[in-house]
């Protein structure tokens, strides 16, 4: 945590103390936002060192793109399709940036399966539909399907 968000936390609970000897109500408003703030510096600490690569088909389907979407540098990047029988490996990736690989022939439909490397050596792998047709990647479609299916 640095010197900036030490001092903002210290000043919240002061602030918060503070508030007990006027009014207990308006200090337990402030502790709700202390300790949201709190959690909050805590969660940005833990995805501070997060890649996430993702891989869609480009409008003709003739190049798979990689994108990192996280908020560190993916290394050792390896993507298999599937069941094309074609990989392709990139050194790294950074942050909001994007490679692609050309393909010899459209691609009507495949898996993409995305291997990589945070900078601490931690390995992910994903897996991701690839369709000419279909739609691509959402980042905003959840993990399960919520209503059923479309």
């Amino acid at each position: 945590m640095d010197r900036n968000q030490k001092i903002v936390l210290v000043a919240g609970g002061l602030i918060t103390l503070g508030l007990f000897f006027i009014d207990r109500f308006f200090a337990l408003i402030a502790l709700v936002c202390w300790l949201t703030l709190l959690m909050s510096l805590h969660i940005m600490k833990e995805t501070a060192d997060f890649p996430l690569v993702t891989a869609d088909l480009s409008e003709d389907a003739r190049r798979v793109i990689l994108t990192n979407t996280g908020t560190a540098v993916a290394k050792n990047i390896h993507l298999a399709l599937v069941p094309l029988n074609i990989e392709f490996d990139l050194p790294s990736l950074g942050p909001d940036e994007e490679s692609g690989f050309d393909l010899e022939s459209m691609v009507s439909e495949a898996k993409a399966v995305v291997t990589y490397e945070n900078a601490g050596g931690q390995r992910s792998q994903r897996s991701y539909p690839l369709t000419a047709l279909g739609a691509g990647y959402d980042p905003t479609e959840p993990m399960f399907p919520i209503f059923g299916k479309r």
